[in-house]
């Protein structure tokens, strides 16, 4: 298994934000968490690349125990994060912006190739290379984000909310995108609000409430379940 996450508890202050959650991602599958906003879904993101500390429980990594190992550690084991909200370096350039993402990348020949590897994905980012960060749109922005968070050369991309504020055309094509990286060997723990968009391309899907897993299994099951159409799917 790539990774196992095992009775997450997470606190923020008195707060229980994550009441014992356990799941697990296997090498080249999505995974999906779906759920409300305040479901947990962030925090449990946060808690695997090392930027919030849980109460108890354990993140295994590869067979190893990165539970409380810093994020920077966490990033050179190869998991990335994405952020919510894009966070890109706004006085930056896109090609700058790119390089941050590879600040564990020493070989200059490896980053450049990274990058091209980027531009393969996103070629609008590389007509914008000189472009500041800030100037482009939420969905350029999106693309940006992503392709940072490709350039540590990730096994597993951590994604949180990429659909947030685009258009559905836009939407449509971040998530081939997101298929796309996938089918070229990352694997990829995917939180997303448009639980119809994030079931139609992960493998498997875990379904949180107030911080506690209620359901999990195949995605196309999870779409199919009453509940989850009437909860999450407005069917």
């Amino acid at each position: 298994m790539l990774l196992e996450v095992k009775d997450l508890q997470v606190y923020y202050g008195a707060i229980h934000a994550l009441h014992g959650i356990s799941f697990d991602i296997a090498e080249g599958e999505i995974v999906t968490l779906i759920g409300a906003n305040g479901a947990g879904k962030s925090t449990t993101l946060r808690t695997i690349s090392g930027l919030i500390r849980p109460r108890s429980g354990q993140v295994i990594y590869k067979g190893e125990d990165i539970t409380f190992a810093p994020a920077e550690q966490i990033v050179r084991k190869g998991i990335s994060q994405v952020p919510e909200g894009r966070k890109i370096f706004a006085p930056l350039t896109v090609k700058e912006n790119l390089e941050m993402g590879a600040y564990i990348i020493k070989d200059k020949a490896e980053t450049n190739r990274l990058m091209e590897r980027v531009f393969k994905s996103f070629p609008r980012l590389k007509e914008r290379i000189n472009q500041l960060g800030g100037t482009l749109s939420g969905g350029e922005q999106q693309m940006l984000a992503t392709g940072r968070g490709m350039m540590s050369k990730p096994n597993l991309l951590l994604l949180d909310e990429p659909s947030m504020g685009l258009s559905p055309i836009l939407v449509q094509e971040i998530f081939s995108i997101i298929k796309e990286i996938n089918a070229q060997g990352t694997s990829i723990l995917l939180v997303e609000q448009n639980a119809q968009m994030a079931l139609s391309i992960a493998h498997r899907a875990y379904v949180l409430e107030t911080g506690s897993i209620l359901l999990s299994g195949p995605a196309k099951e999870i779409a199919e379940n009453p509940q989850v159409k009437a909860a999450y799917l407005g069917v």
